[in-house]
């Protein structure tokens, strides 16, 4: 025993001087890493202060970036902050010289493009300047729901020498900002208001966040509507716009009213829903404003409801960016009531969709001969992921909570719950609301308690307990996954989406007040006449805070240490004996202190690993067990002399008597020993808990089984730590720093990643966690815990592996596994990390869908450059020209004759001149202008260059020019390729595709081979949709018409969630005359040749030597005769 004492102690000291050298290794390592930063960038801390960048003005101390975007170019000017024009040139000199210009990189959910600045410096220059047209960033201009871009400013784009963030919000399209909301009131009005606010209402456009709208509610002193708007994110009070809606509402009512307060309001995609005293307002779609565009507001009818329920009235809201909305993205609001209802009533509920007319009971009907229990819906929300409405009923007769959830069929919840109802346990005795997390399926139910549930309602566990303090509020940020709920008493608490733990942040003391998370995940305290907001390091170098710190998560008891290993420990927390039963939890450990460090005031610090409960000991409820990661401060002879002694120790009623044996004289138990702990290696700790005398004590036992009863220890062979409150308490628990990094292996650098996937399509993810923490790693456990919103919509697959280092890096397959479009959300959380994190969470969105990028492309066998285009000459080496330039008002002809155009699309139309080919009745009666309808010249049509060459029929109007070839066209390759977010790809041989000729024409055909393995297939389809259906790979076009083709490709539907096509034309040149005309031309030069060649012939007959041939015929005659008449 006294050997293993003996290498206790050892080993402990060991540990002790080892890490006194790390600390100082590391020290002097920080040190010399930042004297060479210094050296090389002169001084860190004054180029963090200097360099700032604006896009409308001058750029401010601030470091947070705001950018804004307009219909111009997007100027954007950076600069070092400095007190002086010449060092701030000078800065700007030296960087310059170096090759060094700042880069902007411009990020979204599913965009990222890096744009550089000029590197040219000029005398009188002290910043750097870039301009970047709006096209370059996005050619919509549209107003609709939009994302909100992240930016990211850095010297030279790869190198790490200064990078600072921002933000870019698109002012054009954000639909809020296109609207005058009402009175608009300056400032010196505003403040004459603060007297009268006792309550803020805060909400943000759910795509981009620093756009928000903050109203006041007032007392019965003073009657109005007050709304201020922000599109900065609240970062400057003075930047607010505040408006009055007062005459606005009061328009409403044919009587006077008083006592008009907002109550709450809610901004979705599409449209503004606020709450009042005197009812419940919804504008018209923000899309769609109309000139003035002053905000209307139409009001919901609920019966049997007065100004004494709208003021107890809630809107619920699931918060969810429909950029590029599909057609199954829908908001949905609730609105609650603190009244149970009565027979005359339907509901104390109500929900609605966009656009927010008609308004339903949350509970199903219910038949009169039903019996059921009188539940109050404390909250009802729309899970869009499953298409299922979520409740949360107390019920004040049993005193119980429980949470239902509902299918929804043709948008009404079905009577049948989906999954049993799950009851929370007593303790959760008063529930406040239920929410989700923006763009998530984490759940949270809060009041007196915080509960999680990731599967959408079915289970929760707890997260927090605060027994008599209730959260009323809790605020989130989409970006950092971040969460603070706000108590009762003003204290603050947050956790970040997913994490099982939660810290202190502090509290707040402010009367009226509320919070508000920005864009970027920065959170904000508001107040009628202020706000302050928690940054980054501003010009002091240091990060100012919201709350009134009060980090210090431990409690007022002491702890009793004991050792279970060299590396970890368990700390028992001593309740006392006449503790009231009420108070007993504020001498626990609970969710709260797991994965925090505890820290001891002299020396020593672990990290708690976990939290259990238990009976026995009576004394020790509560338990958490810790990994050492500095050994904690043992007690000297100077802080208790009692260690100079052997201890013998022995049993007393239900106590353990400690005595000194061969006390020295400064040898004793002090008062000041109360609550120390006996540790004994191998045996169990005793927590002093009474001093008799200066040799005797009182103590208690953590552990039953392993105390060392009737047994004596001498000098050196035990120790005494000092855990204790009685006197001071010397240890702390706190949110322990960042341990763990995350890593994305693409270039997106966002947290807010949308995919698409696409029929039998598959996508890739791969993520990194990287360690950043002291102490022993288990390498078995993954680090990351896997949370599919809907896993019946999409197959997600994960492959995770620890490298050398000891990261862990996770591969994720996503296949689309059903032809149902929807959308879920795929959570990745470092369950392990400190709430100290930047990053904890990572959520991805996953669509089965089509994504809007998605496009299909014909590639032309001959590429003509865009300045041949324009020119309309682009010849081949046999000096052909490859472009046609179209006459004026051409439509091409049809199979009655080249005349006799019937097709409604004209080409390169201009109203103001004649149009050709429209003799026949037939011609007449069709063709159509579309963009030049009823305009009066062809300027006038507005075509755009893209119009101009675009092969869509919708633009026929405005194509002049046009692919030419000779006749006749063989073979013609109709290569396509799908562009996505992907990049290009040709298309595969299963998108099955139909052409056609989009003005009717025939004299065309198709050659392809058909695989035997889409044979049967093809013949489906071409059976189903009564008409040809080819292979796209191989697929060959000939032509035996003349002039203007144009052709439509189309993905047959079932193959892709997109509706592909495509369009392409072909001109076909010097063509031979059509039928009759060639034969009776040929007919008629063959008669004439053949005619020719006869009359020539009879010529040659008749004028070919006609004397000598009679000559010669008489003497032949004559020689013949002469032997007949000599005989």
């Amino acid at each position: 025993m006294e050997n293993k004492e003996s290498e206790f102690e050892d080993r402990t000291k060991e540990i002790e001087t080892e890490t006194e050298r790390k600390r100082l290794k590391k020290a002097n390592r920080e040190n010399s890493i930042s004297n060479f930063i210094c050296l090389y960038l002169y001084d860190l801390a004054d180029l963090e202060q200097r360099f700032a960048c604006a896009s409308q003005e001058h750029p401010t101390n601030s470091e947070i970036v705001k950018l804004y975007l307009y219909l111009d170019v997007l100027k954007i000017q950076c600069l070092f902050q400095s007190y002086s024009e010449v060092s701030a040139n000078e800065f700007l000199s030296v960087f310059t010289s170096g090759g060094l210009a700042p880069s902007l990189r411009i990020i979204n959910s599913t965009y990222s493009g890096t744009f550089h600045f000029n590197l040219t410096s000029f005398s009188d220059q002290v910043s750097w300047l870039i301009e970047i047209p709006r096209e370059n960033i996005t050619t919509n201009t549209d107003i609709a729901a939009v994302e909100e871009w992240f930016v990211r400013i850095s010297l030279q784009n790869g190198l790490n020498i200064y990078t600072t963030g921002g933000t870019l919000l698109d002012q054009v399209r954000e639909p809020i900002l296109q609207w005058t909301l009402g009175h608009l009131i300056a400032k010196e009005k505003v403040s004459t208001l603060y007297p009268h606010v006792v309550g803020l209402k805060v909400t943000k456009v759910p795509c981009a966040n620093d756009v928000a709208l903050l109203g006041f509610i007032l007392n019965s002193n003073l009657d109005g509507v007050y709304i201020g708007l922000t599109s900065s994110g609240f970062w400057n009070y003075n930047d607010t716009l505040w408006y009055n809606l007062t005459d606005m509402i009061y328009s409403h009512f044919g009587e006077e009213h008083l006592g008009l307060t907002v109550v709450d309001m809610v901004l979705t995609n599409h449209f503004f829903v606020i709450l009042t005293s005197l009812g419940l307002f919804v504008s018209g779609d923000l899309r769609y404003p109309k000139k003035p565009a002053l905000i209307l507001l139409s009001r919901a009818e609920f019966c049997g409801f007065e100004r004494i329920d709208y003021v107890k009235g809630k809107l619920w809201y699931n918060e969810r960016c429909f950029a590029n909305r599909e057609r199954f993205e829908v908001d949905y609001i609730t609105i609650t009531f603190e009244r149970n209802r009565t027979l005359s009533e339907a509901s104390s509920c109500f929900y609605s969709k966009e656009p927010f007319f008609d308004w339903l009971p949350c509970l199903p009907y219910i038949s009169k001969t039903m019996k059921t229990t009188p539940s109050t819906v404390i909250t009802f929300l729309i899970d869009q992921e499953h298409y299922s409405g979520i409740y949360l009923f107390n019920n004040e007769v049993s005193l119980t909570t429980t949470a239902s959830v509902s299918n929804l069929k043709n948008n009404i919840p079905r009577f049948k719950p989906k999954f049993p109802v799950f009851t929370f346990p007593p303790s959760f005795s008063y529930p406040v609301g239920m929410v989700f997390h923006p763009r998530s399926h984490f759940l949270y139910a809060y009041g007196n308690q915080v509960w999680l549930s990731v599967d959408g309602g079915n289970t929760f566990e707890l997260l927090a307990d605060f027994h008599e303090d209730i959260i009323k509020h809790s605020y989130h940020s989409f970006y950092t996954s971040t969460i603070a709920f706000v108590s009762r008493s003003g204290k603050v608490y947050k956790t970040k989406a997913g994490l099982e733990s939660y810290s202190k942040a502090g509290y707040i003391i402010d009367r009226v007040f509320t919070l508000y998370y920005d864009h970027m995940g920065f959170i904000h305290k508001l107040t009628p006449g202020y706000f302050k907001a928690e940054g980054p390091p501003g010009d002091t170098g240091t990060s100012q805070s919201i709350f009134i710190e009060d980090s210090d998560m431990g409690f007022q008891t002491a702890l009793v240490p004991q050792f279970t290993n060299i590396n970890e420990m368990i700390f028992y927390a001593y309740v006392p004996e006449n503790e009231p039963m009420k108070s007993i939890h504020t001498k626990q450990f609970s969710k709260m202190h797991l994965g925090k460090q505890l820290t001891h005031r002299k020396f020593g610090m672990a990290y708690v690993k976990n939290v259990v409960y238990h009976d026995l000991p009576e004394r020790f409820l509560s338990a958490a067990i810790v990994e050492i990661i500095d050994p904690f401060a043992v007690e000297n002879e100077k802080w208790s002399s009692a260690i100079l002694s052997s201890l013998y120790i022995s049993q007393e009623r239900k106590f353990y008597k400690l005595n000194l044996q061969t006390p020295r004289v400064d040898s004793r138990f002090k008062d000041t020993d109360f609550e120390k702990t006996v540790v004994i290696p191998g045996y169990c700790s005793f927590l002093i808990i009474e001093v008799l005398d200066d040799t005797n004590a009182l103590a208690i036992p953590t552990m039953l089984g392993i105390i060392p009863n009737y047994k004596t220890f001498l000098k050196d062979s035990w120790f005494l730590y000092n855990f204790g409150q009685k006197n001071g308490r010397l240890w702390k628990i706190k949110a322990k720093p960042c341990n763990y990094w995350f890593e994305q292996h693409d270039d997106s650098l966002s947290l807010s990643v949308l995919k698409y996937i696409d029929l039998g399509q598959t996508k890739n993810l791969k993520l990194k966690v990287i360690p950043n923490t002291r102490g022993i790693r288990i390498r078995e456990v993954p680090l990351l815990k896997i949370i599919v919103g809907n896993p019946n919509l999409l197959d997600v697959q994960a492959e995770g592996i620890f490298d050398y280092t000891d990261s862990y890096i996770l591969d994720i397959s996503i296949t689309s596994k059903t032809l149902t479009q929807g959308s879920t959300s795929l959570a990745f959380v470092m369950w392990r990390a400190s709430t100290n994190c930047f990053v904890t969470t990572f959520v991805a969105t996953l669509k089965s869908s089509c994504s809007y990028l998605k496009t299909m492309h014909h590639i032309p066998s001959i590429l003509i450059p865009l300045k041949d285009w324009i020119s309309g000459i682009h010849k081949d080496s046999q000096g052909f020209n490859r472009i046609k330039t179209l006459p004026t008002n051409y439509r091409p002809p049809s199979n009655m004759g080249i005349a006799i155009p019937i097709t409604d699309n004209f080409y390169n139309a201009d109203p103001s001149k004649p149009i050709p080919r429209n003799l026949f009745y037939k011609s007449k009666k069709h063709g159509k202008f579309k963009q030049c309808a009823n305009m009066s010249s062809r300027a006038k049509c507005n075509c755009s260059q893209e119009q101009k060459f675009s092969y869509d029929v919708a633009f026929s109007d405005c194509r002049e020019k046009v692919p030419r070839y000779k006749f006749p066209v063989t073979e013609y390759p109709i290569a396509l390729h799908i562009s996505s977010e992907d990049g290009h790809i040709p298309i595969k041989t299963h998108h099955l595709v139909t052409v056609t000729e989009v003005n009717k024409r025939e004299n065309w055909k198709l050659q392809h081979t058909v695989p035997a393995n889409i044979r049967k297939l093809k013949t489906y389809l071409e059976s189903l949709l009564h008409t040809s259906v080819y292979n796209p790979l191989g697929l060959n076009l000939s032509i035996t018409g003349s002039e203007l083709f144009h052709f439509r490709v189309s993905i047959v539907s079932g193959f892709t969630f997109c509706n592909l096509e495509e369009e392409f034309q072909i001109y076909v040149d010097q063509v031979p005359l059509p039928f009759p005309g060639h034969t009776l031309i040929a007919i008629a030069a063959a008669v004439v040749l053949g005619g020719l060649i006869f009359i020539v012939f009879v010529y040659k007959i008749r004028h070919t030597h006609p004397t000598a041939n009679g000559q010669t015929f008489s003497t032949e005659a004559n020689v013949g005769a002469t032997p007949l008449a000599k005989s």
